[in-house]
């Protein structure tokens, strides 16, 4: 039988709490979810620190990448029922396209590392570089299941990956404003950490679906599904993603891995030392390969922090206990106007026995809500186009005034991060005057001019 259409003798389904079932029909992608690469996505968290936030966010890049596979899958399914093509070039859905979509879908956060946002700043990697890399080197499983199908499929697969397959219709179902990847992530992420910011209605996004010729649009009356959407996405990065305690315990886990890179990468003495983190030496040395990307996870960075706490480096040794232990860093927020006040602010740190290198950090969150396309962009979103009753297009922003609102309007904001000893109001402290100088810079979680107090 051809591989490429090899169905399971009976669907497989898998119990999800976001999706309730997710239906595997293809041979080709149970196969791939049995591979090490692809299970390997289980002991890597979906939100990385944001679980010492939310207790719940304990779910991993293997439920996400299931759930996104699942919700493409659905989308394959409402295409082929509703807009199959009838003739080459009408803008309609070729089902033939349906197997490279899934096997994106599936595949499309497999590059992802340990802690993989914080890796990827100290160590210059690139989790989609590394997604296309695993399904196209033949030494990986992935590879190997995916040749099966076609020597060019590796290769089909990653160009969805990358933005570069022809079909733009297949590529904004994976990656777009809202595409297979965000509705998964936004109720999945929603559900684990117990909020309802990222609440939307799948099913009616769903059904308003619909291709044509230059990609995905959704029929204007599903208007406001849409915009309920946005809002969502919206709601999730101010509430969640930006949330200064989870952002402060990657600038720990930043520094940590920055001080252990300096340490393992630059020191002589490396090879004297009591413990050797093997798994991480290609890094420190840059001559790391994709099977040594891939012996990483969140558990084996873990098991390494474990060990550096009683190392007598006392930076590495302090930052892994705080990391480990849920001891964040304080954090004031500043503008363009009161950025001038950071370096007084960490001279006052040094003062008080901190090395402001490990122990301050800035940090920009920021997104927008939604983008309307600006070719003049160095990476120029695709719009959401609604199709109208006479089948022609309109931009979602010039009919949505609710999307109008929030359309090129980032949010978020910048933080100074610092010690929380800094903020102690215990006047026996050695250093208690330093604390009340530093303490008169800010008011209310906002860095200011002392005479502003």
């Amino acid at each position: 039988m051809d591989y490429r259409n090899q169905l399971l003798p009976m669907e497989k389904v898998f119990r999800d709490p976001v999706h309730n079932y997710i239906y595997v029909q293809n041979q080709v992608i149970l196969d791939l979810i049995n591979t090490k690469e692809f299970q390997r996505l289980r002991r890597i968290h979906q939100l990385g620190t944001t679980s010492l936030v939310f207790h719940g966010a304990e779910h991993t890049r293997f439920s996400h990448s299931l759930g996104c596979y699942e919700v493409a899958r659905r989308i394959c399914d409402s295409f082929e029922r509703n807009y199959p093509t009838k003739a080459p070039g009408d803008g309609l859905w070729d089902n033939s396209e349906r197997l490279v979509t899934l096997c994106a879908a599936l595949l499309h956060d497999i590059g992802h590392g340990a802690y993989s946002h914080t890796f990827e700043h100290i160590f210059h990697t690139d989790h989609e570089r590394y997604t296309e890399e695993i399904i196209t080197d033949s030494q990986t499983e992935v590879n190997r299941v995916l040749r099966r199908v076609s020597p060019k499929f590796p290769a089909e697969v990653a160009s969805v990956i990358s933005h570069k397959y022809p079909n733009p219709q297949v590529v904004q179902m994976i990656s777009s404003q809202i595409d297979a990847d965000r509705m998964d992530y936004l109720l999945r992420d929603s559900y684990y950490t117990g909020t309802n910011y990222g609440t939307f209605d799948l099913t009616r996004i769903l059904r308003v679906m619909r291709p044509y010729k230059g990609g995905i649009a959704f029929s204007i009356s599903g208007i406001h599904a849409v915009e309920d959407f946005i809002v969502s996405r919206f709601q999730m990065y101010l509430q969640v993603y930006f949330h200064p305690v989870s952002r402060s315990m990657e600038m720990i886990l930043s520094h940590l891995l920055q001080r252990a890179n300096e340490i393992y990468g630059q020191d002589p003495q490396t090879a004297s030392r009591k413990f050797i983190p093997y798994f991480l030496m290609p890094f420190f040395e840059h001559t790391a390969t994709v099977s040594d990307y891939l012996r990483l996870d969140d558990g084996v960075l873990n098991t390494y922090f474990q060990q550096w706490e009683d190392d007598h480096d006392p930076v590495l040794n302090d930052l892994s206990n705080r990391f480990l232990n849920r001891i964040p860093l304080k954090s004031v927020r500043f503008t363009q106007e009161t950025a001038y006040l950071l370096p007084e602010l960490r001279k006052l740190i040094e003062k008080a026995g901190f090395n402001s290198t490990y122990y301050t950090a800035v940090n920009d969150s920021y997104d927008l809500p939604y983008d309307a396309y600006d070719p003049s962009t160095t990476k120029p979103r695709t719009q959401i186009e609604l199709m109208q009753h006479d089948g022609s297009l309109v931009e979602l922003s010039t009919i949505s005034t609710l999307v109008a609102a929030i359309t090129g309007r980032v949010s978020g904001d910048q933080r100074f991060f610092f010690p929380k000893k800094m903020l102690s109001t215990d006047a026996d402290e050695l250093f208690y005057p330093i604390y009340q100088e530093f303490q008169s810079y800010m008011n209310n979680g906002i860095l200011i001019t002392p005479k502003e107090v």
